[in-house]
This record gives structure tokens, sequence and C-alpha cells, in this order.
């Protein structure tokens, strides 16, 4: 499954699939290498999680493993995934935030948009910046859709 699709996002499907066959074993084969992403995927239904650069040889082995009941993922998004387990998670209000100021929208149009104060807005993109390490606003747009926070 890809997460990518025309119609349907590979998330929504996984769901539907697994709505429909619960026993359906899918593999994620993406390029999207975000934790977040990947833990989306898995949550929904998913089994394993591999990147489309994986070698033929890891491929196989997942398909194995898969086949056999186990759960498998990208040795990278391991990675990432063990970076990110003891950070704090962005609230749902903050995503949102987040999402705008990806838009490139200040935070006086970010308080019209939400219908909330200027200051409330300030606060959340302080607990943005300081929960995703970021350095600025720029930069914690590109955290959020590297690690699939957040998307186009």
């Amino acid at each position: 499954m890809d997460l990518q699709m025309p119609e349907m996002n590979g998330l929504e499907a996984i769901i539907a699939i697994r709505n429909e066959f619960p026993e359906a074993r899918i593999i994620v084969l993406t390029t999207y290498a975000g934790d977040v992403q990947a833990l989306r995927a898995l949550k929904a239904g998913a089994r394993a999680y591999l990147l489309k650069d994986s070698l033929h040889k890891e491929l196989l082995a997942t398909i194995r493993a898969v086949k056999a009941g186990k759960k498998s993922m990208s040795p990278e998004i391991s990675f990432q995934l063990a970076e990110h387990t003891t950070d704090d998670a962005l609230t749902p209000a903050e995503v949102r935030v987040l999402r705008l100021i990806s838009e490139g929208n200040s935070n006086k149009e970010i308080a019209a948009q939400l219908s909330t104060s200027e200051d409330t807005v300030k606060g959340q993109v302080r607990n943005i910046l300081s929960k995703l390490g970021a350095k600025d606003r720029t930069h914690a747009a590109m955290i959020g859709l590297k690690r699939g926070i957040i998307e186009f």
C-alpha cells in the first residue's frame, strides 16, 4: 500500500480494507520516512512499513515476516521512532497551528482562523517550537512535514 494515492489516501484505504477483511496483512511501501506517519499506518492496521528504496532482500524478508504474523519496519523508521519515543506529542490544537504556520499564516491570521486570541496562538507556537526542538516557525514546519505530523 502506498500512502499517497489519487482518490483515497493510504491510511483511509488501510482502514477500509481492514474493516472488510480483518485478517488482511498490509505492508506500506512508501517514500515517506516520517515516524508519525509510520505510527498512523501501523495503528490503522498495517503490519509493516518499508521505504521504497529498501533492498530487494529486505522486501522479501518483510513479506515473509508479515505472512508469518509478525510486524516489521525499515531500520530508518525504527531509529526515528526510538529517537522521538520520549518526545512530548503535539496536541491537536498545536497540530492545527503548525499546519497553518506551514501554509504561511501569521499569528494574527491563525488567531482569526481559529477564533482565538493572538496570545493563545503565540503560546501554542512557543510550545510547538519547544516540543519539536525547532529554531523558528519555518524549521518547525519543516520538522512537521518531515516527520509526518502535517501533510501538504
